[in-house]
């Protein structure tokens, strides 16, 4: 007997699925797949979530149901696969679409203050009156939860949508979300690439981030599958480098400049930014001593033809604001609160510049 499609749809008809009592044509969990090669039938059931627990009886009720009302010599056992709606992630041009701007922050190697950076800027935006969040994608080194003193958060999971999604935690008008907020902070996370990138999918697709002007993400060090796993899953409107002066650090940023601009990635370069520019002590606020060496990333900057956006001086209060969970940009007064509040407006104008939908005016700064 010639197999027909219709014929395979009519024996599904007597399948019914356990959680609503529809049957799967009804329920529409068939999939438009269906291939037919002789006797060999092969097509997909759609589940909610990949953790359905009627998924084997049912995949099990549909080969006995074609078997029954078709034919015995139907090749059906084993060739009915499985698909999830949860598994189903938009596009990256049309995932988070209520994210206006998501802004890479990289640096070329570790220890150049990338995350004091990506968690200062943030809450100078946030001051600013933009709407902020914070992913921090160091996977395996999170340092966001120590910045913001939540380290004993839990982020948990809100029904939206039809969907579970987890709930970035907040604070200081940021919203945040780190792989540190899942794991014990004493234990390393040890993990291969392909765990790591996945776990970063989710903190990013699976996540309730809801309207933003600015998503930063806190990138590794380095250039790694991660990086591309970020630039593969969102729209990145382009990229922060950090470095210190000094020409070691200097020479590894030219290598994340140079990933960010490859013809396969193509993601613009918004602006250096100089960490540790100079050291000056609290006693004597007039006074700069370039420790690392004199305007490096200005000079790199120069040669690159891409804008320096920040000067960001090494002053004390800076290591402790990131030990105590307060973060230095809080207060606009100080040195450093004014140069991340000048990098924050710095960086919208540059964004407004690539034709954003963010207001260049400057708000009201929140107390």
């Amino acid at each position: 007997m010639a197999l027909y499609p219709n014929l395979i749809l009519e024996a599904l008809k007597k399948v019914r699925y356990p959680g609503t009592g529809k049957n799967l044509i009804e329920a529409e969990m068939i999939e438009d797949d269906m291939r037919i090669d002789g006797q060999k039938v092969t097509f997909s059931i759609i589940f909610e979530k990949p953790n359905d627990p009627f998924i084997k009886s049912v995949v099990k009720a549909a080969e006995t149901a074609i078997l029954t009302y078709v034919g015995e010599d139907v090749d059906i056992k084993g060739n009915i696969s499985i698909k999830t709606k949860q598994l189903a992630r938009p596009e990256p041009d049309k995932l988070l679409p209520q994210v206006k701007n998501v802004i890479a922050i990289s640096s070329g190697k570790g220890g150049v203050g990338k995350s004091t950076v990506s968690a200062n800027l943030a809450v100078a935006l946030a001051k600013l009156g933009y709407k902020v969040g914070l992913l921090d994608a160091d996977i395996f080194g999170p340092s966001v939860p120590k910045m913001f003193g939540t380290e004993d958060a839990r982020p948990l999971l809100e029904r939206i949508d039809g969907r579970d999604l987890i709930i970035p935690e907040e604070k200081y008008g940021v919203k945040l979300l780190s792989i540190g907020y899942f794991v014990k902070k004493e234990d390393a996370v040890v993990w291969r690439g392909g765990m790591a990138s996945n776990a970063l999918k989710q903190l990013i697709a699976d996540a309730h981030w809801g309207e933003l002007d600015f998503f930063l993400l806190d990138m590794p060090p380095g250039t790694s599958d991660i990086h591309l796993t970020l630039i593969q899953t969102l729209a990145v409107t382009g990229a922060l480098v950090v470095s210190t002066p000094q020409q070691v650090a200097l020479a590894d940023a030219i290598k994340g400049i140079n990933m960010f601009t490859n013809d396969k990635v193509n993601i613009p370069i918004l602006g250096l930014v100089e960490n540790m520019a100079w050291f000056t002590p609290a006693e004597l606020p007039a006074n700069k001593y370039y420790i690392f060496g004199k305007n490096g990333c200005k000079n790199l900057a120069e040669e690159m033809n891409i804008p320096l956006l920040g000067q960001i001086p090494i002053v004390q209060s800076i290591c402790e604001g990131g030990d105590t969970g307060v973060p230095v940009a809080l207060d606009e007064n100080s040195i450093t609160g004014q140069a991340f509040l000048h990098l924050a407006e710095k960086l919208v104008e540059r964004v407004v510049d690539r034709n954003s939908h963010i207001s260049p005016t400057k708000r009201v700064i929140a107390k």
